[in-house]
């Protein structure tokens, strides 16, 4: 089942049940896929990859506003962001921990040959299977720590 008919089905289930806070995080979802599928030159049937993508920049964006509500102390809006992180996240792979992200990096480094932060480049194409599973901005932060300047 894709991830489409997914959350059709939990969107159901949710209405079903009255949880608000699951419907609009279920909704959000499907609005993004739908938004995916209709870009310019979009197929019709999103990759499980592009998936992933979507749902990552979701948790990214919310992340974002949760910082910004609560640095203007607007904790109910945070809360709601919050709120639809966790549903988002529920569809998402299980994130790598800090070590397992470590380990990763160091066997692309080993695999790609890199010496040097000149080869960082290398080892970022390289780690692109990490994609989902890892944020972005760690991995990157992971990789200058690991190769000698």
């Amino acid at each position: 089942m894709s991830l489409e008919e997914t959350i059709n089905a939990e969107i159901k289930t949710a209405m079903l049940a009255k949880d608000q806070v699951a419907l609009r995080g279920l909704r959000a979802i499907k609005a993004g896929i739908l938004l995916a599928k209709t870009e310019k030159g979009a197929s019709d049937v999103l990759t499980p990859e592009r998936e992933v993508q979507i749902l990552t920049k979701m948790v990214k964006q919310r992340k974002e506003s949760i910082e910004i509500f609560e640095a203007q102390n607007r904790g109910d809006l945070a809360t709601t962001e919050k709120e639809e992180v966790a549903v988002i996240e529920r569809f998402l792979p299980k994130q790598m921990t800090l070590e397992e992200i470590k380990e990763a990096i160091q066997k692309i480094i080993a695999e790609t040959g890199a010496t040097s932060a000149k080869d960082m480049g290398k080892v970022m194409g390289a780690a692109k299977v990490l994609a989902g599973k890892a944020d972005g901005k760690l991995i990157a932060e992971t990789v200058k720590s690991l190769l000698p300047a």
